[in-house]
């Protein structure tokens, strides 16, 4: 070992100076490097515990000796090389030092070892060294003789990967691009290639002053490595490889050579891939020499019959380069040749050459750089737009392998005029198409240059967001990666929306700048979506995020927020959603502030609809909601009728209405009552739904303090002069509701508008567009002018002939107008027997007289549909009995009370013999088994006075003793006291 100058001419305390000195050097030194810096660590923490020995050595009077002096020289020297080292990993190259970091870490141990060595050797005892520093001296030694140095995990993969590389010799560009990346993230440089040929150029001055200090070893193995990298885009420009490669093309003639003898196995006759060398001067494939001697009887060469094991073969690497540089140089011949073979328009010779072309590209990654260089691109692309289905597949199939990892390539596509139209229509194509147009376009979609053309094409979002339920992962998985990709840009983003994407447009709302939002926001407003994307959205919590921006500074970030929210608003559960969740208040804020625009304003109130329509009930498993929480928000919101244009009146009342459906109705109602006058309710056609909700409750009182003969005649022109069906519907909805007032049935007969009504019930010309809520008002209005305490209106309904109308619907109408007209026909036929028309008695001769008119069998007069308003004569017992048949406990009972009324009186004997011909005995007995208490007792007392006839006592008992049974059991005391009064009777 050669001593330091100064370690050996030195006086110790100097040397111990200098030694101390140089620790702290390395200590701070070791958190600045950034390759083995755990290791440099490690050493720096052992020295460091080394400076208390150093400092009591300087304290403490020592007699100089041999043994001290070769102490200090060893772990002076090894102190000074650590600097070195240090120092050298601090100034040099990154990247040469990552390549070189199972030396350094070597070295690091060597120098670890030696100092734990010389600790070890020397007796400190000897110098009265503290027992403290003693122990802590003796530990450390132990610590550093077990120390382990190794390279980390990250940098251990790099260099297999590159020792992988130089032994497999074929290493392409995507493998250096990638080698040279991971290279650069290990050592913290930026990825950008300026930096990385930045580096890389350090790295070539480090190996040529390896030549010049003539570290020859070093230097080749670095050689070798630096030709692995250079491989890489950042080791050399497009255009010098473009020009290196097509000069040594134009170099090579034109016809491929034959391979030489040596470049043929003996065994296989074919060039070789892996050649082997056998201890006798022989070469073979690998594999082929590998099974002949698996095969063979004994071991032996196969040419010089003399033994041979696997352990002596030995790969013969010049061969192997000459064989590769012979199959370069061919392949390079082959792929500028083919071009023109391509070009002849003959298609069996097109696929052919696409064929080889395909071939060339699998092989390797330097054939597809090759294609590129030699301008395949534009005929490829061409190929896309031919009718053979053959050469259109193969010609895309290329063109995906030459993009793959390649800009210059992607960019030539971009540079083609239409070049990325051909490329989407396959998307519509078959599976197979459009799994490999896809993959194509999510390579070029990597490229800037490309990515703003792909956007761009008419229709391609849209077959990428439909290819997004594609049943194959990979072309599903691909088209997504596409639109992440475009997200890039706005334009594409909305796009993406439109046609039902939303995860972009999503982000943006949610994190980007205003301008962005506001153009985010607008989309989502001017869109037609599904009930499906509105739910999807709100899901997704875009609700949240608008209902903040409604609270912004700037007047179009509320607009368009609005607008938004009123469109997702459409949807019952979001609107639900957004009354959860605040909207109200802030919405309302600005409906109440006069400055606000008007066009913001009018956003607003139908926003405000909305989300009144969705706190209708709907469903059994719908929760009640509060739109509003207050009265106060009730008249401030009423108040704006008067004080508004027509837009915002009609949006208004139309909120007004859906709350009068909602859950807080009876809230509402009470509080417009005391808010309202009528001129400002018969506001249309809102204004008449408003009112007709208002009119359902049956408050008589506050209907006759407000309701005059004027506004009576404008309902009824309203019934005559409207084309809304709704508003038509609300105005009969109305009538139905009137008080049972004689001045009302006088103003109604009075009208001359009144004969409109009844045009409304479908009659079998006007059924086809009938809606239910027009046909069940209509007959509510019907239900209203048959009242008994107005006979002349109920002639006014008979002589329009509805009478047959409302029997046709007891068959076909909904529950509603089945029961409505059931009671019309119950307050018709009430009135039946005054008005059948006696029987005259005959005088003088029989044989000169007029046949005799037949009797009604019920009211035993002369009885007429129009006349006598007579149930038998309408033919309405039939389908009376039937609709006691349905399931509704209400409409059963509107059906009994009509049928009842042909019982009532002297009218009992007859009848019950017209029921009980109509078989309607059993069905009017079997209600007594209805849920319903009220149908329970009108059946029980009508069954009273019924079996007081022996004759339907004896025929019909039997069959209600059961329910009549089941009925004493029960808790209703009234009901169970009626029918043990009925069972008596049996």
């Amino acid at each position: 070992m050669v001593m330091d100058d100064m370690a050996t001419n030195a006086p110790p305390m100097e040397v111990v100076s200098q030694t101390t000195k140089a620790i702290i050097e390395i200590i701070a030194a070791s958190h600045s490097v950034l390759i083995q810096k755990k290791s440099f660590l490690q050493l720096s923490s052992y020295l460091d515990r080394i400076i208390p020995l150093l400092h009591e050595l300087t304290s403490i009077d020592i007699i100089p000796s041999q043994g001290l002096t070769n102490f200090l020289q060893i772990l002076y020297h090894e102190i000074k090389e650590a600097n070195k080292l240090i120092t050298d990993c601090s100034e040099r190259s990154r990247f040469y030092i990552l390549l070189n970091c199972r030396s350094i870490a070597k070295q690091i141990d060597d120098i670890t070892k030696q100092i734990s060595h010389a600790l070890s050797c020397f007796s400190f005892a000897s110098l009265n060294i503290s027992f403290n520093i003693r122990d802590d001296i003796s530990q450390l030694v132990s610590e550093m003789q077990n120390a382990d140095f190794r390279v980390a995990m990250v940098e251990e993969e790099i260099l297999e990967k590159i020792e992988s590389g130089l032994q497999e010799r074929n290493v392409d560009r995507i493998y250096a691009n990638t080698l040279l990346v991971s290279i650069a993230k290990a050592i913290g440089v930026s990825t950008e290639l300026p930096e990385l040929r930045k580096e890389f150029s350090k790295l070539k001055s480090e190996l040529e002053n390896l030549h010049l200090r003539k570290h020859d070893n070093e230097a080749i193995h670095m050689d070798q490595m630096i030709a692995l990298l250079e491989r890489a885009d950042a080791a050399s420009s497009l255009e010098d490889r473009e020009n290196k490669y097509l000069s040594k093309r134009q170099s090579l003639g034109m016809q491929p050579l034959e391979p030489l003898l040596s470049f043929v196995c003996p065994i296989t006759k074919e060039v070789m891939v892996d050649p082997v060398e056998t201890p006798s001067g022989h070469t073979f494939e690998r594999s082929a020499i590998m099974k002949w001697l698996l095969e063979a009887d004994e071991p032996v060469c196969p040419l010089t019959s003399t033994p041979l094991d696997t352990s002596m073969l030995r790969p013969n690497k010049t061969l192997r380069q000459s064989i590769e540089e012979w199959k370069e140089r061919n392949t390079m011949i082959t792929v500028a040749s083919l071009k023109s073979r391509l070009l002849s328009g003959q298609e069996e010779e097109v696929l052919h050459c696409l064929e080889q072309l395909k071939d060339l590209c699998e092989q390797r990654e330097a054939h597809r750089e090759w294609l590129v260089f030699e301008n395949y691109i534009p005929s490829l692309v061409e190929f896309l737009r031919v009718k053979n289905r053959d050469i259109r597949n193969r010609a895309l199939l290329i063109l995906c392998l030459l993009v793959k990892g390649n800009d210059d390539a992607k960019e030539r596509i971009a540079k083609l005029e239409n070049s990325i139209e051909p490329i989407v229509q396959f998307l519509g194509r078959r599976i197979g198409e459009r799994k490999l147009a896809v993959a194509l376009l999510l390579e070029l979609s990597k490229c800037t240059m490309v990515r703003d053309c792909i956007g761009k094409v008419q229709g391609c979002i849209l077959l990428l967001v439909t290819m997004l339920g594609n049943t194959d992962r990979q072309a599903a998985k691909d088209a997504k990666d596409v639109l992440d990709n475009l997200s890039y840009s706005d334009d594409n983003v909305v796009l993406m929306a439109k046609n039902n994407y939303f995860r972009h447009l999503l982000e943006r709302l949610s994190s980007d700048s205003d301008h962005v939002k506001m153009t985010m926001a607008k989309t989502l407003g001017e869109m037609e979506l599904t009930d499906h994307n509105k739910s999807s959205l709100a899901e997704s919590g875009v609700l949240d995020v608008l209902i903040v921006l409604v609270s912004h500074d700037d007047v179009e970030m509320k607009v368009v927020a609005i607008q938004a929210l009123l469109n997702l608003a459409s949807l019952k559960k979001n609107g639900q959603e957004m009354i959860k969740k605040g909207a109200v208040p802030p919405l309302l804020d600005i409906l109440y502030q006069q400055t606000s625009p008007q066009k913001l304003r009018e956003l607003v109130a139908a926003t405000i609809v909305h989300l009144a329509l969705s706190t209708i009930p709907e469903g059994s498993h719908w929760t009640p909601v509060l739109m509003l929480e207050s009265d106060d928000d009730i008249s401030k919101l009423f108040s704006l009728i008067n004080l508004t244009s027509p837009p915002l009146q009609q949006n208004i009342l139309q909120a007004f209405h859906a709350m009068c459906l909602s859950p807080s109705a009876n809230a509402v109602k009470s509080k417009l009552r005391e808010l309202c006058e009528v001129d400002n309710i018969i506001l249309r056609p809102n204004a008449v739904k408003l009112l007709c909700c208002l009119t359902e409750d049956g408050d008589e009182a506050t209907m006759l303090e407000h309701l005059t003969q004027t506004s009576l005649e404008t309902l009824l022109k309203l019934s005559k002069t409207s084309d809304d069906e709704q508003e038509i519907a609300s105005t009969l909805g109305i009538i139905a509701n009137l008080p049972n007032s004689t001045q009302i049935s006088e103003w109604l007969l009075q009208s001359e508008n009144l004969p409109k009504i009844f045009s409304f019930l479908p009659d079998g010309k006007n059924s086809i567009h009938q809606n239910h809520r027009l046909t069940e008002n209509a007959v509510g209005a019907i239900c209203r002018l048959t009242v008994q305490t107005s006979l002349k209106l109920q002639k006014k309904v008979a002589e329009a002939s509805i009478i047959p109308l409302l029997v046709k619907l007891l068959d076909v109408g909904t529950s509603l107008t089945i029961r409505r007209a059931a009671i019309s026909l119950a307050q018709l036929s009430g009135s039946s027997p005054m008005l059948s028309r006696q029987i005259p008695k005959h005088q003088g001769f029989w044989c000169f007289s007029a046949l005799p008119e037949e009797a009604c069998p019920v009211h035993q007069g002369i009885c007429t549909v129009e006349s006598s308003f007579c149930l038998v004569e309408a033919g309405a017992i039939p389908p009376l009995i039937r609709v006691l048949r349905k399931p509704e406990p209400d409409v059963c009972e509107a059906a009994l009370d009509a049928l009842l009324t042909l019982i009532n009186g002297e009218m009992l004997q007859n009848g019950c013999k017209v029921l009980a011909e109509a078989n309607g005995m059993p069905v009017i007995i079997k209600l007594m088994s209805s849920p319903s208490s009220s149908l329970q007792e009108k059946v029980l007392n009508s069954l009273q006075r019924i079996f007081h006839l022996v004759e339907y006592k004896q025929k019909y008992g039997a069959s209600a003793q059961m329910p009549l049974v089941d009925l004493t059991q029960r808790r209703d005391s009234s009901l169970k006291s009626l029918a043990a009064k009925n069972s008596q009777l049996y």
